[in-house]
């Protein structure tokens, strides 16, 4: 039942204290009052609370703890008839028994509900990154065939007579600095097929843009399309996980890629920008490909739904299932005269 989504982290104080003060106004009126009926059922309401939390063991607190103000109201209060009290007590205690229990079930099923949707998500993280293997080699090849380059170069200046070794230590310094690439390529492949749970981490998103756009650009190029990118000077970090926020950008532009090369003719453009309001950061991508038939505008982030031949229909409904876990929302529209665009918009600040 281990929930923390972006909104819960902000607003644990202010939940704990109004939880607090409820049980409190609620022990208040159950004991120093003479009103002749189950008022600790309202202890329910300060267990439901509990469950934004989204941890068993703080359900189960609650619940406890609730059920201990009520046996402690009873044996404080000088008010109505014993009897009554003892019925009105085992009631609020049997119901507050039964909310605990019924919380912790349901919530440990959501749970089950968020890992299946992780390990969805991480397939489809995986299978976009083997459709996508011929560009990732081609990534990895550049700086792997530069440093051969460089370095039969240092080899011809140290043999050279006599050797130049101010020659042969540039070839070198190059040599590191391709390795350096290499590293670069293959540790953001690394961290974005890595399964781990979910971050909440300050996020920036021009970074993300531009880590994907470096994997999809030999996908680019080889539909012969231009790719451009427009990202706010000094856009603000929003809270998330980096990694799925990662793959809601390569989903959209793999999309776009695969758009433009289903079409004939030109442009053979694609855009993925990144602004903000100062509320809000907005990322879309933009397409001139065989865009999107009206009748499927409000239909193309269900899952299993998709238009494209081989199309599987999930990519579209994982990017909106992350994007919403973070608080934002998804969209899509026509890209006049032709295409597509594609976006999600995400709150600077935690939501609650």
């Amino acid at each position: 039942m281990r929930r923390q989504p972006v909104e819960a982290l902000a607003e644990a104080p202010l939940l704990w204290a109004g939880m607090a003060a409820l049980a409190a106004a609620i022990f208040a009126v159950d004991t120093l009052t003479d009103i002749d009926i189950a008022v600790a059922v309202l202890y329910v309401a300060v267990v439901l609370i509990s469950v934004r939390t989204g941890r068993a063991g703080a359900v189960t607190l609650v619940g406890g703890s609730c059920g201990g103000l009520t046996i402690l109201s009873f044996f404080l209060s000088r008010h109505g008839a014993p009897t009554t009290g003892l019925a009105n007590c085992a009631i609020s205690l049997l119901a507050i028994g039964i909310t605990t229990t019924l919380a912790i079930r349901i919530g440990a099923a959501a749970e089950a509900t968020r890992q299946a949707e992780a390990r969805l998500a991480h397939m489809a993280r995986v299978t976009t990154m083997g459709e996508l293997a011929a560009s990732i080699a081609h990534e990895v090849s550049q700086p792997l065939a530069a440093i051969a380059a460089h370095g039969s170069a240092a080899q011809r200046w140290l043999a050279a007579a006599p050797p130049n070794r101010d020659e042969a230590r540039h070839a070198l310094e190059r040599v590191v600095a391709d390795a350096g690439r290499a590293g670069e390529v293959i540790a953001r492949l690394r961290r974005l097929v890595m399964r781990r749970p979910p971050s909440h981490d300050p996020v920036d998103l021009g970074e993300v843009i531009a880590e994907t756009v470096t994997i999809v650009r030999s996908e680019v190029r080889r539909h012969h399309a231009v790719l451009r990118t427009e990202v706010d000077a000094g856009l603000p970090p929003v809270i998330g996980d980096r990694i799925q926020l990662q793959q809601v950008v390569l989903n959209l532009l793999v999309n776009a890629v695969e758009a433009i090369g289903a079409a004939e003719g030109e442009p053979r453009e694609l855009q993925v920008a990144a602004a903000t309001d100062g509320r809000t950061v907005t990322v879309s991508v933009r397409d001139c490909g065989i865009g999107v038939p009206p009748a499927a505008l409000d239909r193309m982030f269900e899952a299993f739904y998709t238009t494209k031949p081989t199309g599987m229909g999930m990519g579209l409904a994982i990017s909106r299932s992350i994007v919403e876990a973070h608080g934002g929302t998804v969209y899509v529209a026509p890209n006049l005269p032709r295409g597509a665009v594609f976006g999600f918009v995400l709150p600077l600040r935690p939501e609650g």
